[in-house]
């Protein structure tokens, strides 16, 4: 179906499979199976909020602007359909795989109809004294419109009748308050057993209780979850500030059209077609039906109930260059600094905005945040600089897409304690991860402490992403972030960069001229390579790029967590492109570029995809490596990646996501990359 370029959301698909296939890896400890069934579910919801929400929207503008599309998405929500379907019986028999494993460790999820006394009683007492104060629920009928369903929610449609009156039916739907309850409840044991109840299910067992005034005595209920397009959509109403259009697009977000319906399959055809009528979807929008349960992202937060079923916490390799130092700045004076997260630990990027903050050198200190965490040491860092007098900018993005509500937080909380925000550039996101720390040295000028990341200032994310974050006082890296700076100040000035590959000015330029290197290196017979390690690559103009070096003869290693749009190994035109995909206990997110650049190799750490966006659309930063410590660190590291034959992936035109198999020894790059820091930081 598709030759030479593969529409991103399908190969996002290809993707996510490959969650369903850590489920079913019996080497992966249960309770982690249990939390790859939420992150898969999680990434769909995500999927249809905003992949298949676009689609939708680009289905609408008619056939003669289709070029700038270069699919029909019509065709590709029709294929995303298909394949959605197909993952979904997958993920039911996997769920209940892991039902019967939990099962065989006496772990037990039961009903309502299948409590003991004690049980009863503990579940009586639940629902009257936690449960029922939060439940409001609302009646409907023919004669009254429903209220909108928020996204991300889950509900119970309740069908109430009496018994001698069977026909004589009554609906109503109530929000299972899995926001601010738990969803999984654990019950009263029996011997060695322990029995779980869903959240769900207790409110099904006091329905009597909830709908007492109504006479009615007999009841059912069936779970729904809608899923609704989460795109921002912003007026141009220059009269409200930037906050209040982001709150107000938020408060939209949680009624926007609805582009997916999930429903228990047992529920009556004509609730069904009541349900759909209400919430006005139609026949090509994506109904699923299911089992009695919905919203399974929630066991991401499943309890941890299985002693010696988990992967314990790895200590933090103490980095050999910060651990027994009293100054970090004094470090980064004379040396670079690469930490490796979540290998090493984020304590240090806050012990260096610590320091920062009361130095009485230091002058100002200025960051770009993408993603804050909910609680925020970062943030809470800057505040004690701005309280010790020094100049604080903060480049804030509050269209960090699911993020929106915690960066509006910490910039109210920011301006109040005195720091100067500035909410990105208009038109364009600020995604790159940068600071910079300006200070006052003996008989110099201002001198300039930069940190440059592949992944957010997130103290959370930091212990389950893998990034690198580049520490230097590099006068020419540095000089070119203080300019970028700068531009965040005065958007008018824009600057010529020499070191750094700045979006969307010159990085789609610069790597394009580095391929083309290559690519003149290989047709001379000089050695020519490309390695690059990313989260996505969909571009097509750079991967017609790609394919160019390929037929010249350029040997291509690429490592894509996500998207991936290009087809490898098809003779005549990427025969000598390989690509691998690893998922494991940590998100791999950071982005590395090698060239060959005929045997000096040239080494890059990115916040940029290949994507569209992120070239054209962005403001993103692509930092050279220059130190020849840290640049052998990274090749080390992309290599150990490659070398893995446990959880890494082929990616191929089939997207069938076989596992890399060879004969030499077991590797598993993240346990492989722990030891390798581990001992080089030991010194050993």
């Amino acid at each position: 179906m598709f030759k030479n370029f593969i529409p991103k959301e399908i190969s996002w698909l290809s993707f996510n499979e490959r969650l369903l296939q850590e489920m079913q890896d019996k080497k992966v400890p249960l309770i982690n199976r249990i939390k790859f069934m939420g992150i898969y579910s999680s990434n769909l919801d995500e999927f249809f909020e905003v992949r298949v929400a676009t689609l939708k929207r680009l289905a609408l503008i008619g056939k003669k602007n289709l070029k700038a599309i270069q699919f029909d998405p019509k065709l590709i929500l029709t294929e995303v359909k298909k394949i959605v379907f197909s993952q979904h019986d997958l993920y039911d028999r996997l769920y209940g795989n892991l039902l019967k494993e939990l099962s065989s460790n006496n772990v037990f999820f039961i009903n309502e109809n299948q409590l003991n006394p004690e049980q009863k009683e503990f579940v009586d007492n639940y629902f009257n004294t936690v449960v029922r104060p939060v439940l409001f629920p609302i009646m409907v009928d023919n004669r009254f419109r429903l209220p909108s369903l928020e996204d991300r929610a889950i509900y119970l449609v309740v069908q109430m009748y009496y018994k001698n009156k069977p026909e004589n039916k009554k609906y109503s739907i109530i929000e299972i308050p899995s926001k601010i309850l738990n969803r999984f409840i654990i019950l009263p044991g029996v011997r060695k057993k322990q029995y779980i109840i869903f959240l769900d299910d207790i409110i099904r067992f006091g329905l009597s209780k909830i709908y007492s005034s109504t006479g009615y005595d007999c009841f059912e209920a069936w779970d729904i979850k809608i899923t609704r397009d989460a795109e921002l959509d912003m007026d141009d109403d220059f009269s409200m500030s930037y906050i209040h259009k982001i709150s107000k697009s938020l408060k939209k977000r949680k009624v926007g059209n609805p582009v997916r319906l999930g429903y228990d399959a047992s529920m009556p055809q004509e609730m069904l077609a009541f349900i759909l009528r209400k919430i006005q979807l139609k026949g090509d929008d994506t109904i699923i039906p299911g089992g009695r349960y919905h919203n399974f992202r929630d066991f991401i937060k499943f309890p941890d109930i299985l002693p010696g079923k988990s992967e314990k916490p790895r200590p933090h390799v103490m980095h050999r260059d910060l651990q027994n130092s009293s100054s970090i700045i004094s470090v980064i004076s004379q040396k670079d600094v690469l930490l490796n997260f979540p290998y090493h630990s984020f304590d240090h990027i806050i012990d260096l905005l610590r320091e920062a903050s009361i130095d009485p050198k230091v002058k100002s200190i200025k960051i770009t945040l993408y993603r804050i965490a909910k609680v925020s040491n970062v943030a809470n860092a800057l505040i004690n600089a701005v309280k010790n007098r020094k100049e604080v900018i903060v480049i804030l993005e509050l269209q960090a897409r699911f993020d929106e509500q915690n960066n509006i937080y910490w910039a109210n909380v920011l301006q109040e304690e005195g720091a100067t925000v500035i909410f990105g550039i208009p038109g364009l996101k600020v995604h790159s991860k940068l600071c910079i720390i300006e200070r006052e040295e003996k008989n110099k000028p201002l001198k300039h402490y930069c940190i440059i990341g592949t992944g957010n200032f997130n103290g959370t994310t930091a212990q389950i992403y893998t990034d690198h974050y580049l520490l230097t006082a590099n006068f020419q890296i540095a000089n070119e972030i203080s300019h970028i700076f700068e531009f965040f100040e005065k958007n008018y000035k824009v600057f010529k960069y020499k070191h750094l590959f700045v979006s969307p000015f010159t990085t789609r330029e610069r790597l394009t001229s580095l391929i083309n290197r290559e690519i003149e290196n290989a047709s001379e017979g000089k050695p020519a390579y490309i390695d690059w390690k990313l989260n996505n690559l969909s571009d097509r103009e750079m991967i017609d790029i790609l394919y160019k070096a390929s037929c010249a003869g350029v040997k291509i290693r690429l490592i894509i967590r996500g998207m991936f749009s290009l087809i490898p190994g098809v003779k005549g035109k990427s025969e000598n492109i390989e690509a691998r995909g690893i998922v494991d206990r940590y998100l791999e997110h950071s982005r590395v570029l090698f060239f060959c650049n005929n045997g000096d190799e040239s080494c890059f750490i990115s916040s940029a995809d290949i994507l569209q966006r992120n070239l054209n659309f962005r403001i993103e930063v692509t930092c050279p490596v220059y130190s020849s410590d840290l640049k052998q660190e990274l090749r080390d590291i992309f290599e150990i990646q490659w070398s893995d034959n446990v959880k890494a992936r082929v990616l191929d035109k089939e997207q069938s996501n076989r596992y890399v198999t060879d004969s030499n020894a077991k590797i598993r790059s993240q346990d492989e990359i722990y030891n390798y820091l581990k001992r080089k930081h030991e010194g050993k």
